[in-house]
């Protein structure tokens, strides 16, 4: 008999099917599991080994051993002539039969639960597909069916009429970005041409769109009457247009007819469950919609205020007012935790007393409390990935921290985690962040921060030239400080120390990032004796906190003060956080020893997080 006939009479090959059908059944059953704990990957990979391993000696037991009536016997043991091999092998045809159907099912309950109900239900009702059709990163042409909703222009002149044409809108802008079908501009981009005597063909060009929403809203007494045409912006086409008379209190049937008439004008086809979650989607709440909009307004002053935190606070009451008619409304709650969050950072570089720590724990509960809630009512997926992700990380819970970025890198759409920046830049996930923050900037491509935010993980994954370039182009149409900081930090990452001392003169007007960046390009430049100086010049400022001092201490090859201020930060800061971000800032790999921070090495530890992370700066004076 041949070895191939034998191997078969063994049922040595039905063996090894059954196995690896087995296993990979119990691979995903762990994954599935393993992801609900947040255990750390490694997990996994024990299981996939073990099972890599376990796979020979599966096989050598099925040539070697035989399965008899009187029990498991060696294969030259057993008489030929009363084998049971092929009642045996009848029996693994069965259990391999079982094993594929298993494997079907998972296959098919995956690509059901990713490609049409990822989002599963969110706050006990059906929520909004997640998935994106299939387009890469890397396409600039506009999307087919993408839209901007542009904001309605009041027609009266009421105390609120304003506010209340703002919020129509953003209520109908809202509705249609939970269809996946859309690629629906973002609030902050555009709003940016609220007032603008610009044509739609210039402003879909600039918000990378191929139709505007524009519309009129004009209140009288009781009576409303709201005009919205959906414009294909390369011919000024109206695909749809339509006037509306009635009542205020008709507002939320007009709003809604409004987005569903969009919707089939760029043939999305709309069922009950999605109609539900384009209701589900907005306030749906008049009163509640005009104090957001006067809550948004003030947050977005207050940002520009050298008192952030007092600007927030009373942009806060705006966001509590919203959430007393609509409790558990996510937007509102997650920007209701940025005066927080803000006290806890400053809290955390300046020096403790009683009172500081009474507020930081205030602050941080504070935060927990809004996070959570806007996690148990996210209005999709993507929106409740992004909070979870957020709020682990305010809480400190690093478990698992890696296997959700992973995930959520994966993700396209346009919620972005406030906090996955610094953690993927720092811990060696930049690459993946450089084509997550791609699709977000789809989204929202008049927000500085988002392109900011690109240009910097491509600096922290090894690219300054792709950097450079986003950074620079980003420039061609936005305006911030922080862009004008990375140009001149890549600059330095290329070499070009004299480019860099010319580029850091453009925003000279800002004393403070000013006086900074000559600190930081004579550190570049290995010069002590000029860095030390600018250093001491620096630390006059009034505003000046262990943030910056870290950073100076660190770039300058001042190690024993560098870990003198991290020892400080481990003990009062109330997040992980504070030091990821002195470390993501810095670009000088770690700007301290671990053994400095034992309360950060525990939180890195806990995560599985890398350390020390790569310097995407060189500083000579740095020789750890």
């Amino acid at each position: 008999m041949s070895l191939f006939e034998e191997l078969k009479r063994r049922n040595v090959f039905r063996v090894g099917i059954a196995y690896v059908l087995l296993g990979w059944a119990v691979l995903q059953g762990a994954d599935f599991l393993l992801d609900l704990a947040a255990a750390p990957e490694w997990v996994i990979r024990v299981f996939a080994i073990a099972g890599l391993v376990g796979f020979p000696f599966a096989l050598f037991f099925a040539w070697a051993f035989e399965m008899t009536p009187e029990g498991i016997k060696r294969e030259r043991e057993v008489d030929r002539s009363t084998s049971i091999t092929p009642q045996t092998g009848r029996k693994l045809d069965r259990l391999i039969i079982l094993f594929l159907v298993i494997a079907v099912g998972f296959l098919l309950v995956d690509r059901y639960f990713s490609a049409e109900h990822r989002p599963a239900e969110v706050a006990g009702e059906p929520a909004a597909e997640v998935a994106r059709s299939a387009r890469g990163p890397d396409q600039k042409a506009p999307e087919r069916r993408s839209v901007a909703v542009l904001p309605f222009v009041a027609m009266s002149s009421g105390a609120d009429d304003e506010y209340f044409a703002d919020g129509l809108t953003e209520e109908i802008l809202n509705s249609l970005a939970q269809l996946p079908e859309l690629l629906v501009t973002a609030r902050t981009s555009a709003f940016q041409f609220k007032g603008q005597d610009i044509s739609v063909g210039e402003i879909a060009g600039r918000l990378g769109v191929r139709h505007v929403v524009e519309g009129s809203v004009r209140r009288s007494g009781d009576r409303l009457r709201v005009t919205a045409q959906l414009i294909r912006a390369e011919d000024g086409f109206h695909l749809w247009s339509e006037n509306y008379d009635s009542t205020s209190q008709d507002t939320i049937e007009v709003q809604e007819d409004i987005a569903e008439q969009i919707a089939s004008a760029l043939d999305v086809v709309l069922d009950e469950r999605r109609r539900e979650a384009m209701r589900r989607a907005g306030l749906r709440d008049v009163e509640a919609f005009i104090a957001l909009q006067k809550g948004l307004e003030r947050y977005d002053a207050a940002h520009g205020e050298p008192d952030q935190v007092g600007g927030l606070l009373e942009a806060n009451r705006y966001y509590e007012q919203v959430l007393e008619r609509v409790p558990g409304y996510p937007p509102a709650l997650i920007d209701h935790t940025d005066a927080y969050m803000h006290l806890l950072d400053t809290a955390a570089w300046r020096e403790a007393t009683p009172e500081s720590e009474q507020q930081m724990a205030d602050a941080l509960a504070q935060v927990v409390h809004d996070l959570s809630l806007a996690a148990e009512n996210a209005r999709n997926f993507e929106e409740r990935a992004a909070v979870e992700f957020d709020l682990a990380v305010v809480n400190g819970d690093l478990r698992g921290v890696k296997t959700r970025m992973q995930k959520y890198l994966q993700l396209e759409g346009c919620e972005h985690p406030g906090w996955l920046d610094p953690i993927a830049s720092v811990f060696g996930y930049a690459d993946g962040l450089i084509g997550r923050l791609e699709w977000v900037r789809r989204c929202d491509p008049m927000t500085p921060i988002m392109a900011f935010s690109q240009a910097r993980a491509a600096l922290w994954a090894g690219d300054p030239e792709n950097a450079l370039e986003i950074a620079t182009r980003a420039r061609e149409t936005l305006t911030h400080p922080w862009l004008d900081m990375l140009v001149t930090s890549t600059l330095l990452a290329l070499g070009q120390h004299e480019t860099a001392a010319s580029e850091s003169a453009l925003y000279s007007k800002d004393e403070f990032l000013s006086d900074w960046m000559q600190v930081v390009i004579a550190a570049a430049r290995g010069d002590r004796a000029r860095a030390g100086e600018l250093q001491q010049a620096f630390l006059q400022h009034p505003d000046v906190s262990d943030f910056e001092r870290l950073q100076m201490h660190a770039m300058l090859g001042e190690r024993e003060a560098a870990n003198g201020v991290a020892a400080r930060v481990d003990q009062r800061a109330r997040m992980p956080i504070s030091l990821m971000l002195a470390t993501l800032w810095c670009y000088c790999g770690a700007p301290f020893d671990l053994e400095a921070t034992p309360n950060f090495a525990a939180k890195l530890k806990e995560g599985d997080l890398p350390w020390p992370p790569r310097s995407p700066i060189d500083f000579p004076l740095k020789d750890w």
